[in-house]
């Protein structure tokens, strides 16, 4: 299902869904919040009612107990009708404290109606002096004991309700903690689902900006992810046959070259060998220009098939474990007879660096920069390579005491075909394409080269990452 959705209505779902989820904590907050403000108000109203109803039956004990005496003295039937109107209106406070509390202020409530029948029958009782004060004795300390527990009942209310709110409170907390949770879970599997289509469209687009064609691209989660998947595989099958129609110009373009400039080399060199009859001096002189030029160019159509095959080739890692010491070592044998011939002396200073790179790709670039070391030392110098490791960064480095690079050429000198102001004086001028090479081999792993600033020969630079 959610296939078949867009990434903006998944991504407005699961805002919504943890909206719900957030929404039903606060909801269920309000709710304990009204029940407990419910509640509260209740006890409030209820202690007091209970307050108030302890006050008014002491006031009307007190006026039975007046109308009481008068009576036993007067014996006047209207101060006995006030008693027991008095008594009558003690009921509606008798009732509250039954209301509140049946099992302990109810029962006092009932003993109080108890202690008042008993007053009212020695009322009629003309030795019943003695049992009317007893009875009237016996609503005072009942009107006490209401009082007090009057006090106890709303002393308990108010713990009980602070109970409550610290129950609430809790469960609040748990609620609430538990929709945060829940809600950060939900953010997390939409975040999961959303991003690993995002992962997947970065590598594939990792894929295209390597050269890499060969796998196909294929992107799971939302509908439009989806087709943006499609479209870099669609992308990924065109590049294929750009490259492919690049390599088959490349050879078209070498061959329809190549063909030609063939022929001239040997027509060239017939000339130079009098098959076609005696050269004047003039004649021989044109004919070693055509030749120089002639082989000028077939170098000049090399180098360019070469870099075009490198920038292609540069992204194409194939990547293992490179104990560094081992591969300069092996460059420098390389170029020991060059450097013997030309008198110069090649200095290693390699530590013990393990890399993980493209070990061909890495040779080829720090052999261009050994080798145009090498053709630029004078006679009795010394080109210097180095390798360390600073953290995670792994330094080359290669130091010749040469004429070094011109200031105005420092900014272009790894642009390809770029031949500097300063050439070696005894060595034919390079193609201009090592140094571009170098760059590209450089940047395919990850890393930078630069020129270095110094005060003699060229200093050279490279910074690669540490993958190991």
């Amino acid at each position: 299902m959610l296939s078949r959705m867009s990434f903006r209505q998944i991504l407005l779902a699961g805002f919504l869904l943890i909206a719900v989820v957030l929404g039903a904590a606060a909801v269920q907050g309000l709710r304990l919040l009204e029940t407990f403000a419910d509640q509260s108000r209740k006890g409030a109203d209820m202690a007091i009612g209970l307050t108030s109803s302890a006050q008014k039956l002491s006031e009307r004990t007190i006026d039975m107990e007046r109308s009481a005496r008068q009576y036993r003295v007067l014996g006047e039937p209207a101060l006995r009708a006030r008693f027991l109107d008095q008594r009558i209106a003690a009921e509606g406070a008798l009732r509250v404290f039954a209301t509140a509390a049946p099992a302990t202020l109810g029962g006092v409530a009932d003993t109080w109606r108890a202690a008042a029948q008993q007053a009212e029958r020695a009322l009629d009782d003309e030795d019943g002096d003695a049992e009317l004060r007893e009875s009237l004795n016996r609503l005072h300390a009942l009107n006490d004991r209401l009082a007090t527990e009057a006090r106890y009942w709303v002393s308990r209310q108010n713990t009980g309700l602070l109970d409550a709110l610290e129950a609430n409170r809790v469960r609040l907390a748990t609620e609430v903690m538990g929709a945060v949770a829940a809600a950060v879970v939900i953010a997390g599997l939409f975040g999961w689902w959303l991003s690993r289509p995002v992962k997947q469209i970065e590598r594939g687009i990792e894929q295209l900006g390597e050269s890499r064609f060969e796998d196909r691209i294929e992107v799971s989660g939302p509908e439009d992810l989806q087709e943006v998947g499609m479209r870099l595989d669609w992308l990924r099958q065109r590049l294929i046959e750009l490259e492919a129609d690049r390599v088959r110009m490349l050879r078209h373009v070498s061959h329809e070259l190549k063909t030609p400039l063939a022929a001239l080399r040997e027509g060239v060199s017939l000339l130079d060998d009098e098959v076609a009859g005696p050269l004047t001096s003039g004649q021989r002189e044109l004919v070693g220009i055509l030749g120089d030029n002639a082989h000028v160019l077939q170098g000049r159509i090399e180098d360019l098939l070469g870099f075009n095959a490198a920038v292609f080739d540069a992204r194409r890692l194939r990547r293992e474990s490179i104990d560094l010491n081992e591969l300069m070592s092996r460059l420098a044998d390389g170029q020991r007879l060059q450097a013997q011939a030309r008198d110069v002396t090649i200095n290693l200073d390699v530590a013990r660096v393990t890399i993980n790179g493209d070990r061909e790709k890495l040779a080829v670039a720090v052999g261009n920069l050994l080798s145009n070391a090498v053709s630029f030392s004078p006679a009795h110098g010394t080109v210097t390579l180095r390798a360390s490791r600073t953290g995670d960064t792994v330094f080359v480095e290669c130091i010749d005491e040469g004429p070094g690079v011109a200031a105005e050429d420092a900014t272009r000198i790894f642009d390809p075909f770029f031949q500097g102001r300063r050439q070696p004086d005894s060595e034919r001028r390079g193609s201009g394409v090592g140094l571009s090479i170098v760059r590209e081999y450089i940047q395919a792993h990850g890393g930078h080269v630069a020129l270095v600033a110094a005060e003699k020969g060229a200093h050279f630079r490279i910074e690669l990452p540490n993958l190991n």
